[in-house]
Formats: structure tokens, sequence, C-alpha cells
């Protein structure tokens, strides 16, 4: 990487992190609308979807009848609908899966996924960065949302974790969110590209579904138990399953970063060894500015994965590290 590029690039990780930084996201976004959307949807979702009051959200899983993890989708409740936010390109499945299993539900399906564009306005000036363009208060408690005006028109605020708490997706035409993208690096915001955002992503220990989780993964081996798990609500798909493991109390095993010692980390779909044994499987590697040396996520077998612990592999001794990482002040 060329000076001018480490320089921009840390550039955009600092405004991500400590003031404000903004990008275009591509995500899925999925509308439902009808009378039983509600408890239609809960009966899918690992989160009680039905306790959700217009302006208030969530995260969950969505779950086949195995107990597997079909999608890691943020779910937002409006006056008149429901909406899915999740990674790129779930759309198709995430609408079949729902299809396959709708009898006499009176909801409706719409893909908004093309019409309405996504931007990431991230760091502790976010808020105010976003308020001072669009003339209007914005959410501040995590999953709130709101809709905003902006010109003559207006655009959908919602408050993620996706990077770290002081995070907001903006949903909208993309003209307008051109034009406030625009609009925000005018009043200070930093544009940051798709690199900032991933290894930003990581080192926060933000999953992405099609990248670090599959259909193959247990809900509870993505170790977002107290965040996207209710053990209380009633019966959904694939919940015996997910009963069981928190009865049994552990998975075998769990997404965990890990910090390499080189500068050369292995791939994404790497399969770490040690004692000749398969101990952990790599889903994202980034460089961490932060760290100073790659990071990456990866599913670690149970007993080697406490934050701190550190083991020999076949690309030297690697530790696991405690996400989100805290910058150093």
């Amino acid at each position: 990487m060329s000076a001018s590029r480490q320089q921009q690039l840390q550039r955009e990780l600092e405004a991500l992190t400590r003031s404000v930084a903004v990008g275009s996201l591509a995500r899925t976004q999925i509308e439902i609308t009808g009378r039983d959307r509600s408890t239609f949807l809960n009966g899918f979702c690992t989160n009680d979807i039905k306790r959700l009051v217009p302006g208030g959200g969530c995260e969950a899983f969505m779950t086949n009848v195995q107990g597997k993890t079909i999608g890691y989708i943020y779910v937002f409740c409006g006056t008149e609908s429901l909406v899915i936010d999740s990674a790129a390109g779930q759309a198709q499945a995430i609408i079949e899966h729902l299809d396959h299993y709708r009898v006499r539900e009176q909801v409706v399906l719409h893909d908004r996924s093309n019409a309405w564009h996504e931007l990431l306005v991230s760091g502790p000036q976010s808020a105010a960065c976003l308020q001072q363009v669009c003339g209007a208060e914005v959410p501040v408690e995590l999953f709130c949302h709101a809709t905003v005006p902006f010109r003559d028109q207006s655009v959908h605020v919602r408050r993620v974790p996706f990077l770290h708490p002081e995070c907001l997706f903006v949903s909208g035409d993309g003209p307008v969110l051109a034009d406030l993208q625009d609009q925000l690096v005018t009043a200070g915001a930093v544009a940051c590209g798709i690199e900032a955002l991933d290894i930003r992503r990581v080192e926060s220990g933000s999953p992405l579904f099609g990248v670090d989780i599959s259909r193959t993964n247990l809900p509870q081996e993505i170790d977002r138990n107290a965040t996207a798990i209710s053990f209380r609500k009633g019966c959904y798909l694939g919940q015996e399953t997910v009963a069981r493991l928190d009865a049994l109390g552990h998975v075998n095993w769990r997404l965990r970063g890990i910090k390499f010692p080189g500068p050369v980390p292995p791939v994404a779909g790497t399969e770490l060894q040690t004692a000749e044994k398969s101990c952990a499987r790599i889903t994202s590697v980034v460089e961490s500015v932060q760290l100073r040396t790659p990071l990456a996520l990866a599913y670690v077998r149970a007993g080697l994965d406490l934050p701190g612990s550190t083991w020999p592999t076949q690309f030297g001794t690697v530790e696991v590290v405690a996400l989100p990482h805290q910058r150093d002040s």
C-alpha cells in the first residue's frame, strides 16, 4: 500500500471511531406489511418480534427447522410495516423461506433492496452532523429509528451496532442519499470506502451473513446470545435446537477475534491447526491499523476460545482477542 493511501486509510479509520465518517453500503432491505406481520415473522426469529413497538427494533437470527442459521438480521418496527435489514444479496433466500411457510397469514413481502439505498454514518459526532444537515433530531437509543426530513424529501435513520453504538444506517432514494452524503462531507464528515469499513467491522466483531455466518452455523456459535436470542419467547422454527444448546451450556465452536504474529495471514476459509488438530476456521481477515497486525474473525474450538489464549499454528502463535477491540487513547 502506498504511503498516500495508508494516510488516507488512517484518516478514514480515525473518522469512523473518533469523529464522523460516511460511506455507501449495499444491504438487503425487505418490508413486510399486513396485519399478521409481527406474529408471522416472530415464528422464524430467535428474538421476540411481537414485543417491538413502532420506532423500535432488535437484532435476531432466522433459523430453519434444524435450528441452523439462515439469516442474521436487524428488524425495525413501523406503524404500518416491519423492515428487515441484512447483508447484501439475502433478499431472495429470506423471502423464499418465509413464503414457504406462509399459509393464511395476511402478510406481503416486498424486496426494497434496489429501491432503498443505504448510507452508514459512524462516529461520536455522527448524530450531531446528521442533525446539522437535516435540521432534525435523530434516534439516540440502539435500534430506534425515525423518518427525518432532508430538503423537500425524507430519509429513514436507524441506530445500529454495526461498527459500534454510535453508528447510523440511513435508508432512502439513491439520488437523495447521494446528495445527503455530499452535504455531510461539506459539514465535516470524512467519506470512507469499503476497506476502512471492513477493517473497523472486524475490529468490532460484527459478523456478516454470507461471510462470517453460513447455514451450517448454530446461533449460539456466533456468540450474540444476549442481544439476538430470547430464551423466554414463544415457539419459533428451530427453537428446540436453540433451547437444547442453552440447556447444555456450550457449543463446540464460537466466533472470536484472532491476532496473527506475522505480516502474511491466512486467507478466509483457512483452517488453523494445533497439535495436528483443527482448532479454528477463518472467516474474515484484515490488516488492523489499530493492532498493527493481521486480525481475523474465526470460529474457534471450545477450550481455546478465551480472550488472551495463545496457541501455536502453522501460521505462528496466534492470540484470541476480545472484540470489539478498544482503541488506545
